[in-house]
């Protein structure tokens, strides 16, 4: 397992930005292709972004594409998520998750790849 610690959200004014931190502890973080989830309030958690266990491919869905940036620190044992142009609708709580298998060769994009996960970040958006 994974340790995972979140950090960085809190309350943002609509067209703000957020840099949320993922601090990994335990196993080595740097095997692992890691994910960003969010759960607004009375919804599914959804997918956001994830990135490989080399840092080289990254994906993300379609409304934060070209507003969020995930990116990894392996020396660090650190995820990052940089969330830019952010509109009311990003207003969720925001997890980060490990791949639940080592060195998985494809970067996977559905709660049930991933094995362990954060407590989770408040990000709230005002309009």
């Amino acid at each position: 397992q994974v340790q995972l610690v979140e950090s960085g959200g809190g309350l943002v004014q609509a067209g703000g930005s957020l840099r949320l931190s993922c601090a990994a502890s335990g196993r080595s973080f740097s095997n692992y292709n890691m994910g960003w989830f969010r759960q607004a309030p009375g919804k599914e958690r959804e997918f956001v972004a994830a990135i490989s266990w080399s840092g080289g491919r990254t994906y993300y869905t379609d409304s934060v594409k070209g507003r969020f940036t995930i990116s990894r620190d392996n020396a660090k044992n650190t995820l990052y998520l940089q969330m830019n142009s952010l509109k009311p609708e990003d207003t969720a709580v925001y997890s980060c998750a490990a791949d639940s298998n080592l060195w998985r060769a494809y970067v996977p994009s559905t709660e049930a790849a991933f094995g362990s996960w954060g407590q989770g970040t408040q990000v709230t958006v005002s309009s």
